[in-house]
């Protein structure tokens, strides 16, 4: 039998991966690491803009109810003929228009009796009824737009748009917009 060569390095085929081969694909395995690692670093930024959202929400919502919640009324609901007048001249002293009477606020007496009475309201740093500040919430601003609107079966008169606006941090901004119409007996 023939005797075969012994192999030698030069002759045995290699195993591994060159420098460069190497090189490359460290770069590969790198970039896509940072556009993993970018993606993470987003939803990481954004995870935290949803509880801002929610607040600014809740506070929208808290502030629609409010409003909402008052009487609609032709005259001041101080006035005498408030219960019964069916229109703004049966009162008998205060007819009601958008915008507080003279001295209303939200925070004192006399408070805000009417829905009309919210239009062009506007806080900066929420407070409660009592002017209270509310802890966290000195970043958030809220303002109230009321205006006359005709409903499908309701004339302008009788419906208000509620408009509640809240900003807050990280350029959040909610608007919420709600009804209020008036009911008997101060339905013409």
């Amino acid at each position: 039998m023939p005797l075969r060569p012994a192999l030698t390095t030069a002759t045995r085929p290699q195993a591994g991966l060159t420098l460069v081969e190497l090189l490359v694909f460290i770069m590969v395995l790198g970039l896509a690491l940072a556009g993993v690692l970018q993606v993470f670093a987003q939803a990481t930024r954004a995870s935290a803009n949803p509880q801002a959202q929610r607040q600014a929400l809740a506070i929208a919502e808290s502030l629609l109810q409010e409003v909402q919640l008052q009487p609609f009324t032709f005259c001041d609901p101080d006035d005498a003929a408030a219960a019964t007048a069916t229109s703004a001249a049966g009162c008998a002293t205060t007819a009601e228009a958008l915008g507080p009477e003279a001295g209303e606020t939200r925070y004192t007496s006399p408070q805000f009796d009417n829905v009309n009475d919210y239009h062009g309201f506007a806080m900066s740093g929420i407070v409660d009824i009592t002017n209270t500040p509310v802890a966290g919430l000195s970043g958030y601003s809220a303002s109230v737009q009321v205006a006359p609107v005709a409903l499908k079966t309701v004339p302008a008169g009788d419906a208000l748009r509620i408009t509640v606006q809240v900003s807050g941090p990280g350029n959040t901004s909610v608007t919420l917009q709600g009804y209020r119409t008036r009911h008997a007996p101060n339905a013409g």
